[in-house]
């Protein structure tokens, strides 16, 4: 028989409002009811909220590692690990992200995603690998590792896509490489999302991108370019026209540190919650203590440092990633945007569902979708995650302890 589980006398997050005093009912994976009152479920293990919120999980749609683990270090372990670090900060389904490498490396990764996704019982659901890179301009590589930087090569990622049972989700790359709007039609062509990153391109480049298919930006702001001068005249960059095309979405790494506080505003005024999706870009250096860590794999990774609660190049020339965690993400936008807490909480579940097309199963509290729901506090700490109906985490639990 289907377990019963039903959340109580908790405010319960919407993208609209939040409402006061409600109840969440569960049915297996599925929810089956979020409304106000304590609605009775016979039969229900029930979880009183104490008064916290209840909301949503987080969906992370960019995020390389956790706990001391990358995706590219291509081992079930490491995805397994990760999945269980970002469970305890309210993420219940991410995209694993890849960085830039050779052909063999990202399909070691992808190997390592099938056998972790039949595994995952503990930690955050995977909805698809993201693969960033290694299709991106060279003069905005940020952290990626050059040695690996090419053009869209059709054999090489016919191969990739073919290799990988449906399981990329979405695919970052500069369009304005040589085959770059092929490469976005192709990837349309296989309900992959083609997302425009570490790009050089001007506004007429990417609205011909826009058009072949990339209908999103991948970490907006950061390794892209703006509004460039050439003699006399000016040309609108990558996040001009990310704000020009109104359809086109963005993500954007809200840790306080890769956006200061005017940036997180006007994207927020500009494209709206809707439009606007929050990640992590988290790194294996993530929920650790550490002050030195390897972007990518350990034994090809490029070296980075943590100070300032960020990772960097060792040179300081870059950023390399976030040490965030979804829940930070949320109060950055509170806090430091002015956001309400029901859209701040729409950038993370509702919108990145949206975006990935996964809106019908995941992104809110409603009947018949998944049982993705956290508890967390006024200050936006998690005290539990609940994937599918199984609580993974309680912040009472010792054995969690953070």
């Amino acid at each position: 028989m289907d377990r019963k589980l039903k959340i109580y006398n908790g405010r319960v997050v919407t993208p609209g409002r939040v409402i006061p005093n409600g109840t969440v009912l569960i049915i297996g994976e599925t929810i089956r009811e979020a409304t106000e009152g304590n609605i009775d479920l016979p039969g229900a293990v029930e979880i009183d909220a104490h008064g916290h919120y209840i909301s949503p999980g987080f969906i992370d749609l960019h995020v390389h590692g956790g706990g001391g683990y990358d995706f590219m270090d291509g081992t079930v372990d490491a995805f397994l690990e990760i999945a269980k670090l970002h469970a305890m900060y309210g993420t219940t389904s991410m995209l694993p992200t890849t960085l830039t490498a050779g052909k063999q490396k990202l399909l070691q990764a992808l190997a390592a995603y099938e056998e972790a996704n039949a595994l995952n019982g503990s930690g955050a659901q995977f909805l698809g690998m993201h693969i960033e890179g290694p299709y991106i301009a060279m003069n905005q590589k940020g952290a990626q590792d050059p040695r690996f930087i090419r053009d869209p090569d059709e054999k090489e990622y016919d191969e990739i896509v073919s290799l990988s049972n449906k399981n990329i989700k979405r695919w970052s790359a500069a369009p304005e490489l040589k085959g770059g709007l092929e490469f976005g039609r192709y990837l349309r062509s296989k309900g992959i999302l083609p997302s425009i990153a570490h790009s050089d391109a001007t506004y007429n480049e990417v609205y011909k991108a826009f058009e072949s298919g990339y209908t999103h930006i991948t970490h907006f702001y950061s390794a892209m370019s703006g509004v460039t001068r050439v003699g006399t005249s000016r040309y609108a960059g990558v996040i001009e026209s990310g704000y020009l095309i109104d359809e086109m979405t963005v993500e954007i790494i809200a840790d306080s540190v890769h956006l200061p506080d005017p940036l997180l505003k006007l994207v927020y005024k500009i494209k709206g919650a809707d439009r606007t999706a929050l990640i992590t870009d988290a790194i294996r250096a993530t929920g650790t203590p550490a002050k030195e860590t390897i972007l990518g794999d350990l034994e090809n990774g490029i070296r980075a440092i943590v100070e300032d609660d960020v990772a960097k190049l060792p040179d300081r020339s870059s950023f390399a990633g976030s040490v965030a965690t979804a829940d930070r993400l949320v109060r950055t936008m509170i806090d430091l945007a002015g956001v309400s807490l029901s859209e701040a909480v729409q950038m993370i579940t509702a919108t990145p569902a949206a975006i990935i097309g996964i809106q019908d199963k995941k992104g809110s509290l409603v009947a018949g979708k998944d049982a993705d729901v956290i508890i967390f506090d006024d200050k936006i700490k998690i005290q539990k995650t609940i994937i599918k109906g199984k609580l993974v985490y309680d912040q009472n639990d010792t054995a969690n302890d953070r």
